[in-house]
């Protein structure tokens, strides 16, 4: 299969040129294909929700295990209604709070999306991004778009179009590159099918966000477990996510000791023949370089700038594999609004390899 690729300036979606590839992409869809496509978060890859066909695609082209649910995406609030089995007050307070945005809720399914799509659930993840690629082709299309992270599966997960290119150039139809996202981190989602409302995946969105509108939330224990043998009810429970190829670690601590042993441990990998890098915060990095030789020392945002780091947190791990990186030693990022979603992606993509000094 040849992919083909296309660019809209996101700012520029109502164009004739834009308009045209995005008619061009709703066909894809219509007739069961594949399409890739910017969001506020990560890049999705595309197709028909209610088309089970199209959904096995999707598992196919990720190598993604099928009973792990898939997102489906929406353009108007009234497909919701028609996606849920019941409307409930939960759905409009997070809805008229968040949406469009990056928030996905799990709601008890009407039976009108698929089991191909649910991941053979009777709950469906819907979410209504504001990115306007992705509500422009929803709207094209005329249908609801099943979208998980398009990246091989277990990958880290795709902020940029060339990220998509490198991972399913052949298996897709379609790739619109819209740019570096803004986000970089997947949608927080919450599970209103629960007693109570269950936050499964953290992203942008806090726990505190979503206090604030419903007066209550849980977060899952599964979001901090190394294995569950629980069926996953949204994205990310179960399998290993977000993992460069190179073995990644953590280092958490006092900052002068997380310093020193970032140099210490970096220098042993190197010592013994791996090629390795450290990835860390701009003011870590000049002490770093201070400090070692031969080590890649990887930038990934300005100290305490949670959003500069979630943004560029899977770049940064791509980065690696670009490089050949054999070994990854890495900082904590617990801090911060969004500090405990970051973690939650870093400690998948390191296997809950972390050491506490």
């Amino acid at each position: 299969m040849k992919t083909i690729y296309e660019t809209i300036d996101p700012a520029e979606v109502d164009t004739p040129r834009a308009q045209a590839i995005l008619e061009k992409a709703g066909e894809i869809i219509r007739a069961g294909g594949l399409v890739a496509f910017p969001t506020e978060t990560v890049y999705g890859l595309g197709g028909d929700a209610e088309n089970r066909e199209a959904s096995k695609k999707i598992y196919a082209a990720k190598g993604r295990p099928s009973d792990n649910p898939l997102i489906v995406h929406i353009c108007a609030l009234d497909q919701l209604k028609e996606i849920a089995a019941e409307y409930t007050e939960d759905m409009g307070r997070l809805a008229q709070a968040f949406w469009p945005g990056p928030l996905t809720i799990i709601v008890n399914s009407s039976g009108l999306i698929p089991h191909e799509t649910t991941g053979g659930l009777d709950t469906v993840a819907v979410r209504f991004p504001s990115h306007p690629v992705a509500n422009a082709l929803i709207r094209v299309s005329g249908r609801t778009i099943a979208a998980p992270s398009a990246n091989t599966s277990g990958r880290p997960s795709p902020t940029e179009a060339a990220h998509v290119r490198d991972d399913l150039d052949g298996k897709i139809d379609m790739i619109i590159d819209g740019g570096h996202v803004d986000i970089g981190l997947e949608s927080t989602i919450v599970d209103l099918t629960e007693e109570a409302p269950t936050i499964l995946r953290p992203g942008y969105i806090t726990p505190d966000d979503v206090k604030r509108v419903l007066g209550a939330c849980r977060i899952d224990p599964g979001i901090t477990q190394e294995n569950t043998h629980v069926r996953p009810k949204a994205p990310g429970m179960r399998y290993r996510h977000y993992a460069p190829k190179a073995h990644l670690t953590i280092i958490e601590g006092g900052r002068q000791q997380v310093l020193k042993a970032l140099a210490t441990k970096a220098e042993e990998s190197a010592a013994g023949g791996a090629k390795t890098a450290v990835i860390c915060s701009a003011e870590a990095a000049e002490a770093l370089k201070a400090k070692t030789t031969g080590i890649e020392i990887i930038t990934i945002g300005a100290e305490g700038n949670d959003d500069e780091i979630a943004a560029n947190l899977f770049a940064v791990l791509r980065k690696c594999d670009d490089d050949g990186v054999e070994r990854i030693f890495s900082e904590s990022y617990e801090d911060g609004r969004i500090g405990g979603a970051i973690m939650n992606r870093l400690i998948k993509a390191a296997g809950h390899d972390i050491i506490t000094v």
